[in-house]
This record gives C-alpha cells, structure tokens and sequence, in this order.
C-alpha cells in the first residue's frame, strides 16, 4: 500500500471515529478466533485502537475449548444438552478456574503489553443468573447443572474501569441469585445481557464464521445486512441454523431493547474488527432495527 493508499483509508475512517467517539461497545470474542495466541493478540491489539481513538470497548469472552481440555485433564467427560454444557459439582470448578484465573487474565496481559489498560472481571462480580432449565431430546426436563441464564447485571466494578479509562476484560459466569455460587452462562448470551443493560452503540460477535450466510456451505453467500423483520424471516425458513440460531435471536433481543447496531464478523481474519467498523463495506453481517 502506498503512502497515499494509506491516506486515504484513514480519511475513510474519519467519518467512522466522528460517529463513535465517546460511544461504547461490547466486543465477544469466542470459538476458533481464540485458539491462534497471535491472532488473538491481534484483535487485542485492535481493541486498544479503539480506545485511543475514544471508542470505550468492554470484551466479554468464552473459553469453550479451553474448558473441555481443562476438563478431559481432570478425567472428566464434557456432555452437552440441548447446547449447554452439563456442569456438574467438579465441573463448575473447572470452568471458573480456566474462564477467570487462565484466559481472563491472559488477555488482559496481551492488552497491556500492547500499550492499553485493561481489569479483568469475573463475570459473577457482574452478571446474576438463575439456572437454566433444559429438555433434552424426547422433551423430558433435564438437570444442567450449574448452567445459568442472566437475569440481572451488577455494574459497579464494570462503571468504575471506564470512568478511569479502563478496558474491562469479562469472563462468562453469574452469581446465582439464591445461593450465591458460580453458574457457567452461555458467552453469546452474556454478552447479549450486558449489552441491552448498557445499551450499547454496538455489540460485536467476534467468532469462527464470516457472518450470516444465505447458504452455509458458501462462504461468498454473505448477507451483508439484515433487519430484526428480515432475521425472523430467515430462521423460520431455515436459512439460519445450527449455532446461529441463539446468536441472532440474542441479536434480535439486544437490538429490541436498545442496542443500535450489531456485527457478526470472523475473528480469524487479521483486523476484521477494525475492517468492520472503519470502513463502508465492512466484511461481517450487521443486524440493525
């Protein structure tokens, strides 16, 4: 890229960093775009851009892969219902241990060798949840065990980072509300319930796909953008499925109550966040009202 080239896509992004100044977003990261430490550096990296450029940035992360490791090391069986995973007594250990104590304080590492500053946050210091009731395949009620859902959030230590120019690095448990103790929450979800209390200017699913696909199997199918109307339309025909089910319709919900815009990007990409943000083509799926 030339010198000029390089001019002109900082005046692209000029209109972009007027826009968002002082404005936050919530940033999930999860799947294959955390199992390359370089990559994952980068996107930190790119996070920190944002907040230079006056952009506050809240990361709420998952860890799925790393726990089912942590979790065949220990001897023990990962089981998965319905999508969640079952977390028993030995399980939920396992899982609070890698989420808040391995891969929070990780990335909040990479945050600051890169020049930014970031507090990691066990989630249950933010998030309240209740456990989630799940049917398995015949329909029957199943026990998750320490498998929750967010019902309220906790946004002190969350407001005092930010006030202070702080990153808030957050991993994906709640405390639940009866008991106190630990309960592993689904990061989609999390993500979704921090963002429709702050009703942020964005939410971002930074993962292992391009964005939402017309056809699965096609990557140059990309739908650029879509509606909540048009979302609906597209799970109750079947063109979303799988995994992107609870994500759109967690998009949908986030949107509903008053988040502007959200982005589904694949964080595999070097500088997808950033492509998508400041830039008028961008390269993900947005889901708007």
């Amino acid at each position: 890229m030339s010198p000029i080239d390089k001019a002109k896509s900082l005046i692209e992004a000029l209109p972009y960093l007027q826009a968002f100044r002082g404005k936050t977003f919530l940033i999930k990261l999860g799947g294959a775009a955390m199992e390359d430490p370089a990559l994952v550096a980068m996107v930190m990296r790119d996070i920190v851009f944002l907040e230079v450029a006056g952009i506050n940035p809240i990361v709420v992360h998952g860890g799925g892969k790393a726990i089912t490791a942590a979790m065949a090391a220990a001897g023990l069986e990962a089981r998965f219902i319905s999508g969640f995973r079952v977390t028993t007594n030995e399980a939920i250990a396992i899982v609070a241990r890698v989420l808040s104590e391995e891969i929070n304080p990780g990335l909040v590492q990479m945050i600051r060798t890169v020049g930014g500053k970031a507090l990691g946050i066990a989630g249950n210091e933010v998030f309240l949840g209740e456990k989630t009731r799940a049917t398995d395949a015949h329909g029957q009620q199943v026990d998750l065990g320490h498998v929750g859902e967010v019902v309220g959030c906790r946004l002190a230590h969350l407001d005092a980072a930010l006030a202070a120019g702080i990153l808030p690095v957050i991993s994906p448990l709640a405390a639940e509300l009866t008991s106190g103790l630990p309960l592993n929450i689904n990061a989609d979800l999390a993500a979704a319930a921090l963002a429709k209390e702050l009703r942020v200017a964005k939410l971002v699913y930074l993962s292992d796909v391009p964005g939402l696909l017309a056809d699965p199997a096609d990557a140059a199918s990309l739908i650029r953008s879509v509606t909540c109307a048009q979302a609906a339309a597209l799970l109750a025909d079947g063109t979303i499925s799988g995994g992107m089910i609870p994500k759109i319709r967690s998009a949908v919900d986030a949107l509903e109550a008053g988040v502007r815009k959200v982005h589904f990007i694949d964080g595999r990409q070097p500088h997808a966040l950033l492509l998508e943000i400041f830039t008028d083509g961008g390269i993900g799926t947005e889901v708007v009202r």
